[in-house]
Parts: C-alpha cells; structure tokens; sequence
C-alpha cells in the first residue's frame, strides 16, 4: 500500500519529463513547474476552495441531523436513516447527470455551487454515521442537567455537547474533506475551465501525455492530507488520554 505512494512521491523528483523511479537525476524542476503553472494552481486553489466549503456545510448538516434525531420514535428514525443513505447507493454519474439539469434550470451549471452541493451529497451522510456513532457514546445527562439550569438548547450543545463530540467533529470533517478533495465523477459533470478541480484537470492531462508534474500534484494532496490528518490524530490522542486520567 505505501510502496506505489512513494513511487509517485519519488518520481516527482526526476529532472526529464519521464515517470521514472528512481529517479536518475534529483530536481526540483517539476515543482517549480507546478508552481508556475496557473492551470496547476488554479485547480489546487479550486480543490482546496470547494473542499474546506463541503466540508463546513456537510459538518453542519450532518452534526445538525445526528444531533436533532437523538431521541425521535424509533419507527420514525427507520425510516429516515434508509432516506440518509440513500445519495450513498446511487451511482456518481448519476447524480452527477441530474444536477447537470436542475444546476442548469437554476443557473448554478459549471459554478463552485453546484461542485459543493454535489460533494455535500456524499460527504454530509457520512458524516451523519459518524456522529450517530460519536453520539451513542454521549452523556446526555449533562445536556439535560444544562437545559434544567435554564440553558437554551443551543447553550446546551455548545457548553455541555460540543466539548464532548469535538473530536468526532474533527474526524467527520476530515472525512468530508478527503472526499471532496478527490472527488472526480461528478465535478467532471459540473465544472468549467474556470472551475476544474485537480482531479479533474489531471485526467485532462492525462488524456493528452504523460505529464510529470502529475506525480507533483499527487504528492502536496498527500501532503495536504498529512498535514490536516496529523492535528485531528493528536486531538483524539489528547481526549483519550484526558478521558483515563
């Protein structure tokens, strides 16, 4: 599993325009390449724009529904979660072609809108599972001893549920975010020129030659991905240590 990772990561590193590994001759050429490339950096600031969006909007979402269905009938929870999971079950190219009309009869087609409102249709019921499973391990004595004080319920959630569930938040919005990031179906279905995110224009490069700075793009998403991972893992390893003390 890591060996093809750090192919890519070392490829990256050649100095001709080939994807060979190891590479003969370490440069830095292909970076600069990257760097110097607005289509490149208009992509990757694309990615990064629609990803940290669905993921704000999947985390409110889902937290919101997971939070709110705590407590409803279960026969009325029956038959809501089958209608949570359902944009899971259909296919991307799917919804990708229904968006494409309804984004098209609103105005939205081919905009940073219709992007983030097709990833938060994966991305916020995942989240929505992962905050019923933070959830069913919640003290909800203490937000019902908050509302007793005479605490709204939004006083409740900030100061007696919030601090419970901040890592679950923290990891469902990691989740959310790895999914829009590399999301390629549907933002092929939705995106213009000016739009295109970075798996998209990777596959129009691909399409037309190998293109090493490819291999460049690969390894700051990895990077991106660690870089966000690593806080978030920390954050969880700090709860658990202070839940045993």
């Amino acid at each position: 599993m890591i060996a093809p990772l750090l192919i890519i990561v070392g490829t990256s590193f050649n100095h001709d325009a080939t994807l060979t590994f190891p590479p003969d001759q370490f440069s830095l050429v292909w970076y600069q390449e990257f760097l110097t490339d607005s289509r490149w950096m208009r992509a990757f600031a694309n990615s990064l724009l629609i990803a940290s969006a669905t993921t704000v909007l999947s985390l409110v979402l889902g937290t919101t529904a997971a939070y709110g269905i705590q407590g409803v009938d279960s026969r009325i929870t029956q038959v809501l979660l089958p209608v949570v999971l359902l944009p899971l079950l259909i296919p991307p190219v799917v919804i990708g072609i229904v968006l494409v009309i309804y984004m098209s009869m609103l105005g939205l087609f081919q905009t940073y809108v219709s992007i983030v409102i097709a990833h938060t249709l994966w991305a916020a019921p995942l989240v929505f599972f992962v905050m019923q499973a933070v959830l069913s391990r919640f003290d909800w004595q203490l937000r019902d001893a908050a509302l007793d004080l005479g605490g709204t319920p939004l006083e409740a959630f900030r100061h007696a549920a919030l601090p419970q569930i901040k890592s679950g938040i923290a990891a469902a919005g990691l989740i959310a975010f790895i999914i829009s990031l590399q999301e390629f179906i549907m933002a092929l279905f939705l995106s213009s020129y000016a739009t295109q995110t970075v798996p998209v224009l990777a596959w129009s490069a691909l399409r037309q030659f190998i293109d090493p700075i490819i291999s460049v793009v690969s390894t700051i998403l990895m990077l991106s991905i660690f870089v966000v991972l690593v806080p978030i893992v920390l954050l969880f390893s700090f709860d658990w240590v202070a839940r045993q003390l």
